[in-house]
């Protein structure tokens, strides 16, 4: 507002000075030839006289550039409001091929070095800080967003049509295809293998194991327990030479990577697999497990509790002075300053991904921008747009009517100077 006001004053100044100027000129030429044009008069005649032709000429060209002058429509007046719409296709054009070309942004990415100056930046405390601020502001903003209630229901409703889209079967046979290439499944075995194997060297595995096999014994066969003498210790020897047995076979198979259980571990994964993606009650069994769990009234209340004590916690901590979440936002912060500034493959990585970055996407964006420019400007109204490039360069138009008028009173001058000459 300041500065259209700047504008204006100053505008409205000049155009007084030219005017002023040019009604100068024509007083004095008056003046000058009601004396007859005699003596020193006849060169201030001549002088006044080209100095109004000069002025007057100016004042036409200042003012047809924005205006019929007069309000008399001459051909080829008011030029900037006739050519708005090619004025602005020009300067949508002109702001995208030297601008904003590809090139030319590359080139200044490059100089600008957005690394150097992240890293710069981050490595400030007080800019980590407001950095941790904006972020937690964003945080908060957003849950409160998502707590409308309009908003709720939009997204529970997208919630529960992607879920009831969600191809459980393929999805899982997928993850395990995906696990199996390279044998990497095998290495979920060998974990299951030796978790097995501590959990069976375990004193109370053991005992557990003895004290099973003590009722199995009793269960089944009642009657061989009674002959069986001290049967609690012939359980705990029992269930030690089982652990034996069975850790012995966990190292064997641990050892040996062409081991029998593994391919048949291999091969059950693999029917699995294609069990889950084409076999029909499979797939009926997951699809029915998924709505199982999607329906499950406690589980659904113990999630909402869940999610409802993690949003809170999260408001107030974001609401105390030392906010937790800040400080852990602004530590990251510095964090990754301090490792850019240390790393120059991170460095250059950076880099590099911003310039690919512009590559892919400035063509798009800068012909956005062009059409959205010459867009504006074309909806304009036409007194509107020729304000706006009058305030612009206005002010210094009216310096081309002040040279005129004086330089046109000076080249009267020599001219009446030659005709003396000439006569």
């Amino acid at each position: 507002m300041q500065m259209t006001d700047d504008r204006n004053v100053a505008l409205t100044r000049n155009k007084t000075v030219a005017t002023a100027l040019m009604v100068g000129a024509a007083i004095l030429f008056v003046v000058a030839r009601l004396q007859h044009g005699s003596g020193a008069w006849e060169w201030v005649a001549a002088f006044a006289e080209a100095a109004m032709v000069g002025a007057l000429a100016d004042w036409f060209a200042v003012v047809a550039l924005f205006r019929h002058p007069l309000g008399v429509p001459i051909p080829h007046t008011a030029i900037i409001a006739n050519k708005k719409d090619a004025i602005a296709e020009n300067l949508g054009r002109f702001i995208q091929d030297k601008f904003l070309a590809t090139e030319v942004l590359v080139e200044r990415l490059r100089e600008f070095d957005p690394a150097r100056h992240l890293c710069n930046y981050l490595a400030s405390r007080d800019n980590a800080d407001g950095l941790a601020q904006g972020v937690a502001r964003v945080i908060s903003e957003s849950i409160d967003f998502i707590e409308d209630e309009r908003v709720g229901k939009i997204v529970s409703a997208a919630m529960s049509d992607r879920i009831d889209k969600f191809d459980l079967a393929t999805t899982a046979g997928s993850l395990l295809e995906t696990l199996r290439k390279d044998s990497r499944h095998q290495v979920v075995l060998d974990e299951i293998l030796r978790r097995l194997g501590d959990w069976m060297a375990t004193p109370e595995s053991q005992e557990k194991i003895a004290i099973a096999l003590d009722t199995w014994i009793e269960t089944e066969y009642p009657l061989l327990s009674r002959f069986i003498p001290n049967r609690p210790q012939f359980a705990t020897k029992a269930g030690e030479k089982i652990v034996e047995k069975v850790s012995g076979f966990l190292q064997a198979v641990n050892a040996d990577p062409t081991h029998e259980l593994r391919h048949e571990f291999d091969n059950a994964v693999g029917d699995f697999i294609v069990r889950l993606k084409h076999d029909t009650g499979m797939r009926e069994k997951a699809e029915k497990l998924k709505q199982e769990v999607i329906n499950n009234e406690q589980l659904s209340h113990y999630a909402k509790g869940l999610l409802g004590d993690l949003k809170n916690w999260v408001v107030e901590d974001l609401d105390r002075p030392h906010s937790s979440i800040r400080q852990r936002i602004a530590e990251a912060a510095m964090g990754l300053g301090g490792t850019i500034s240390k790393n120059r493959e991170l460095s250059d990585s950076i880099n590099e991904h911003l310039e690919s970055i512009v590559r892919r996407y400035a063509d798009t964006l800068r012909k956005g921008f062009a059409k959205h420019i010459s867009g504006t400007v074309k909806e304009w109204e036409n007194e509107e747009f020729i304000n706006e490039i009058e305030l612009s360069i206005g002010s210094d138009l009216q310096f081309i009517r002040m040279n005129g008028t004086l330089v046109g009173g000076m080249i009267g001058l020599l001219l009446h100077a030659v005709s003396l000459l000439l006569r």
